[in-house]
């Protein structure tokens, strides 16, 4: 199973930036979250997606400026981040899930991708 997290960069703050996930030998019918790490930090829960995308669930941080989706077809899951803030710098990961289940809890998660920068300037 392979995850490739993309999409990370340096914006400003109140820019955008749009993380990609894309899965291979893995079942597009397991959960896919996004979490975070920055440095000095421990890993932070960010948003969640279920298996045909019907359902997500945020951090309260980031509700109302991220948005989770997922093309199935692709086997490929999306964050679009709005309106970001300095306090949104860290390495994003995605993550699979072991069920098509939401959850918010990192040991609930299998296959883990590699990471992307993210960095906002003020």
């Amino acid at each position: 199973v392979q995850l490739q997290a993309s999409g990370g960069g340096l914006v400003q703050a109140g820019g955008s930036l749009r993380l990609s996930c894309a899965a291979r030998r893995t079942s597009s019918n397991n959960a896919v979250g996004w979490f975070r790490q920055a440095p000095d930090k421990e890993r932070e829960f960010v948003a969640a997606i279920n298996w045909n995308g019907g359902s997500t669930t945020y951090v309260d941080s980031v509700k109302g400026r991220f948005t989770v989706s997922r093309d199935r077809t692709k086997n490929t899951v999306f964050l679009q981040m709005n309106s970001l803030k300095p306090e949104d710098t860290a390495v994003y990961y995605c993550a699979a899930a072991r069920s098509s289940m939401l959850t918010v809890i990192p040991s609930d998660y299998r296959y883990w991708g590699q990471g992307t920068q993210v960095t906002v300037s003020s």
